[in-house]
């Protein structure tokens, strides 16, 4: 009996993910023989729905880190980005974006959540609150889509992002500054 076209390509699919994930499990213990190891970021592509989620929130929490160097790993060297106005390339100005952004939102804490996802791309909707020097709060909300190299690394980003004054008895995110408890409410469950 004579495979369709489609199985032998799922099969061949199936195949790469399962030789990327075993490159990805097999490097740690390779004692750092690889000068790869670091530019791997898993989960990688393709995506199943547990991995994108998973993506997810590993960027909402290196985001909440507001840690510029250690966000800017999760990008390729040549990413990609627009964010509201502004349009970037390079890992680098990932890093000098994030310290302008972080030095002007104060108190910055964020929840993304997992709208959709394809085999290497990932859409996701956030809100995220934050103040400025003079005291007053904004909530920020927002979409990006997301499109990942074959290493998990980050390559293109764009993101919409509207600001909305809010009164500071107003805000719902109080945890204390870092990544979001597990036990936090995400954006659905806050009718965000």
């Amino acid at each position: 009996k004579r495979e369709s076209f489609w199985m032998r390509g799922e099969k061949a699919r199936l195949a790469l993910q399962l030789r990327r994930k075993v490159l990805v499990w097999a490097l740690p213990s390779l004692g750092g023989a690889f000068s790869t190891m670091s530019k791997v970021r898993p989960p990688v592509p393709p995506f199943s729905y547990e991995d994108a989620v998973k993506k997810v929130r590993a960027a909402e929490d290196g985001w909440n880190s507001r840690d510029p160097s250690k966000v800017k790993m999760a990008y390729s060297e040549d990413t990609a980005w627009r964010n509201r106005a502004e349009i970037f390339t390079g890992r680098e100005k990932v890093e000098e974006f994030l310290t302008r952004k972080w030095e002007k939102e104060l108190e910055y804490r964020l929840i993304k959540e997992y709208w959709a996802h394809g085999e290497d791309k990932i859409a996701v909707r956030f809100a995220y609150e934050y103040r400025d020097d003079s005291g007053n709060w904004f909530r920020a909300y927002g979409n990006e889509n997301w499109w990942f190299d074959e290493n998990g690394l980050m390559k293109v980003r764009h993101a919409s992002i509207n600001d909305k004054p809010i009164a500071e008895a107003d805000r719902l995110f109080k945890w204390p500054q870092g990544r979001r408890p597990d036990d936090h409410p995400g954006l659905t469950d806050l009718g965000l």
